[in-house]
């Protein structure tokens, strides 16, 4: 299969982003493994926060005149297979705002500073 082409929006996202917040977890649950966070890279992505370690599909667009990263997610939580979707928004003060769904399970809103 030939690679995907990665749009230039892209490189908006590009590095990785130390997740801020979590609608349904506190910091402290978020950090219960490593400091939470959420790296893009090209058309590929990882994120770690409480015990989830997910590798991420990521595609770019826009949405509401804001760039827009769009993923789904397979990972493992505690040891169980895991996997979701989700979307990560770039804010006009260098922020990223998004939601993390698991498939059949929790979802919750999220924000992220560059690292």
């Amino acid at each position: 299969m030939a690679p995907r082409k990665t749009s230039h929006t892209a490189a908006a996202f590009k590095g990785r982003w130390r997740i801020a917040t979590m609608v349904l977890w506190n910091t402290d649950t978020i950090d219960l493994v490593e400091p939470g966070f959420i790296a893009f890279n090209g058309d590929q992505g990882e994120m770690r926060f409480i015990a989830v370690q997910a590798w991420l599909d990521v595609r770019y667009g826009i949405r509401d005149g804001a760039p827009i990263a769009e993923f789904s997610w397979e990972g493992v939580d505690e040891g169980d297979q895991r996997s979701g979707r989700g979307w990560a928004a770039l804010k006009d003060d260098g922020s990223l705002a998004g939601h993390i769904f698991f498939h059949n399970g929790d979802d919750s809103a999220f924000t992220c500073r560059p690292r």
